[in-house]
């Protein structure tokens, strides 16, 4: 998936102004103006459209988890992970930790918008790359998660 559309979705789903979204990059590590933040806001088909790169949308993404849980104390000796590349799994897997989510609110969030996964499917998309039960999250299932977390927020009655 684009990531300035999983940017719009998750701001929009989350209802986060425009300082929350600056704040949020700045906990990632990461200073955007408004002017920049605007621009990868906009759709590609606008002027001044600005395409959101991967290292951004990690910042973003681990700005949100600090952001919505607080920060990490590291452990003396603790060995710092190297950061992975960003896929639709990796983008599953730090909203679920965001929002500290447990399987049965993820496939809840599915069902919100009425498309049902298996635990096994769920499993998979957190599996390592190598594993063989390791499974691609397509598009089209990160965007219904998407669609399922703006239900879940906005509409919270149902």
């Amino acid at each position: 998936m684009i990531n300035n559309d999983v940017l719009r979705r998750v701001r929009y789903a989350l209802d986060l102004n425009d300082q929350a979204m600056i704040d949020i990059f700045a906990l990632g590590d990461t200073e955007i103006s408004r002017d920049d933040l605007l621009n990868v806001l906009k759709k590609d088909n606008q002027e001044d459209y600005v395409e959101l790169d991967n290292q951004l949308m990690d910042a973003f993404l681990k700005g949100l988890i600090i952001y919505k849980r607080g920060k990490l104390d590291e452990q003396p000796g603790q060995v710092k992970k190297p950061s992975v590349p960003v896929t639709n799994n990796s983008i599953l897997k730090k909203l679920r930790i965001a929002l500290n989510f447990k399987e049965d609110d993820m496939l809840n969030t599915w069902k919100l918008a009425d498309f049902e996964i298996s635990k096994g499917e769920l499993s998979a998309f957190s599996r390592q790359k190598g594993h063989k039960n390791y499974r691609e999250c397509g598009d089209q299932i990160l965007r219904n998660f998407l669609q399922g977390l703006t239900i879940h927020f906005r509409n919270p009655s149902e």
